[in-house]
């Protein structure tokens, strides 16, 4: 059996030709020693790896941060993943150096 691939976007309904290839292969059984081989050694050293990588760059550091409790407060009382929309926050500021000149006193490095 071999591998057939199909783009589908968002929204998108099958054409006949790919509902009629779906219920053919929906009959067919599987068969686990032809169709979904066992991993090498280094097909599972490189697959762990890949892991190793993608967890690296989702691990984001902890930080401390002194701020006005007002602004705590106001971002606190958007609920739960307040944290997350303080760190887009700041990730747009960082982003955008002319929203820091706005700042009082504040130092625009370029």
């Amino acid at each position: 059996m071999g591998i057939t691939r199909s783009t589908v976007r968002v929204g998108q309904k099958p054409t006949n030709e790919q509902l009629k290839q779906i219920r053919e292969i929906a009959k067919k059984p599987i068969h686990y020693t032809e169709d979904c081989p066992e991993s090498t050694p280094e097909a599972l050293a490189e697959f762990a790896a890949l892991a190793r990588a993608r967890r690296q760059r989702k691990t984001k550091p902890m930080v401390a941060l002194r701020m006005e409790p007002e602004a705590l407060e106001k971002y606190k009382a958007l609920g739960d993943g307040y944290t997350g929309i303080m760190a887009d926050v700041l990730n747009y500021v960082a982003e955008n150096p002319e929203l820091l000149s706005r700042a009082s006193g504040a130092v625009v490095a370029r």
